[in-house]
């Protein structure tokens, strides 16, 4: 879409998100199955042909193709692109086969999330993903003037750092922002400037069974003290019951959470946010009450709370998104302490200045790709005119380079990204 942002809700596309489920054959007796398995030869039925349930063969025809609808390694690739003019234009990519796909963002992310993989490893692969995702539209993306992506995807492609993907002279983030939606027709697109917007930052830096994050504490202090107008809590005072208290006596429009995070595959109660005195459950979200009123954006500053799967797709950031939250931004892998103090202040800074929040995202990569987020000299260059200094635990890690997609590529912005 056109860099100004759309302030009128959009409606919904009429394809639906998911494939239907198969009709349930009846649940009583075995009579039912019994037809499902026989030809369409009434006559050796065991009862009259007026009494021929026909409803079953239709079940029958139902499972037969919806089996041929099932996913199969085979698939090849079909891109999508919708249009701010609701335009529908489509791509099949002869050649990339779902298994194939797969298989190459599978071993994409384990090269990024090793800081010490070179580019010679890392960038062939990105290449080629940016090949089948996105250079078939390049014409059409430029034809148009486009410079904002949105993805929508599918189950196996939503761990992929789509900021990585290069067109073999370039990151895709040197051309286009880039954000994820769950879906457009549950995404509220309405613009809100941010900047007037209060925070309320929350964190924890020690933990009984946990390493501690020492760079919590600057994090919090940096924001709310420096950065950001607004409150912040630390350790003792990170409680689920603080959380909502806090939030009923004051909209807060940006949150933001500094902790340890983890997904799991399976229950939603698998999943977590470390708080002080408990974990905050993937399936109790919702129980924070973030779409009354609602927030403007949730920042989590901790490990893969934008990873999912199929119970919970894009995990605590995706689900905060469908529980009224317009903008979540998470990560999709273990993130460096020291890094997400270098990304998050740098972050903030960009957000005063961008006209919306994945250009935001966008120019802290950017910063971080070109170096200018760095560990010199015991203090943390967060900018061209910003610097933190660090604590005597982190000027121990000594100087130190963060243009490594590891350390900004894992950010990945969900919902809307005005």
């Amino acid at each position: 879409p056109p860099l100004t942002p759309p302030r009128r809700q959009n409606p919904p596309l009429t394809p639906p998100r998911r494939q239907n489920p198969p009709l349930t054959p009846p649940r009583r007796g075995t009579g039912g199955r019994k037809i499902i398995q026989f030809d369409l030869r009434p006559s050796t039925f065991p009862i009259p042909n007026s009494q021929f349930p026909i409803p079953h063969l239709q079940v029958r025809r139902k499972e037969t193709e919806d089996k041929k609808l099932q996913p199969q390694p085979t698939d090849e690739l079909e891109l999508v692109l919708v249009t701010a003019q609701r335009e529908l234009i489509r791509h099949r990519v002869p050649g990339a086969t779902r298994e194939q796909v797969l298989k190459t963002v599978q071993l994409f992310n384990r090269d990024l999330t090793n800081n010490t993989i070179p580019k010679s490893f890392y960038q062939p692969k990105a290449q080629q993903l940016y090949q089948w995702l996105v250079a078939p539209l390049e014409a059409d993306l430029q034809a148009q003037g486009i410079n904002h992506l949105t993805f929508i995807l599918e189950t196996g492609l939503r761990s992929l750092p789509l900021a990585a993907l290069h067109d073999g002279t370039g990151f895709i983030i040197e051309k286009y922002s880039i954000s994820l939606m769950p879906s457009l027709s549950l995404t509220d697109t309405r613009y809100v400037s941010v900047n007037n917007t209060k925070m309320l930052a929350m964190g924890a830096a020690v933990f009984t069974h946990k390493k501690p994050l020492p760079a919590v504490p600057i994090e919090l202090a940096t924001l709310t003290g420096e950065l950001w107008e607004g409150t912040s809590f630390l350790n003792q005072e990170f409680t689920f019951h603080r959380l909502q208290s806090v939030r009923k006596t004051q909209p807060f429009g940006i949150i933001h959470l500094a902790t340890h995070g983890e997904f799991l595959p399976g229950k939603l109660s698998n999943s977590y946010l470390q708080l002080w005195d408990t974990k905050l459950q993937l399936d109790q979200v919702r129980q924070l009450g973030l779409h009354n009123p609602p927030v403007e954006l949730l920042v989590l500053s901790a490990c893969r709370t934008a990873l999912g799967d199929a119970e919970a797709e894009l995990g605590f950031a995706g689900l905060a998104v469908l529980a009224g939250v317009k903008s979540a931004l998470g990560s999709l892998w273990y993130i460096s302490d020291i890094g997400t103090l270098g990304f998050m202040s740098n972050f903030y800074q960009q957000l005063q200045e961008a006209s919306f929040k994945a250009e935001a995202l966008r120019q802290t990569q950017l910063a971080m790709l070109r170096g200018e987020v760095r560990l010199e000299n015991g203090q943390l260059i967060s900018g061209n005119h910003h610097t933190i200094p660090l604590s005597p635990e982190l000027q121990k890690l000594g100087n130190h380079d963060l243009s490594h997609p590891y350390y900004w590529s894992a950010f990945t912005l969900i919902g809307s990204p005005w």
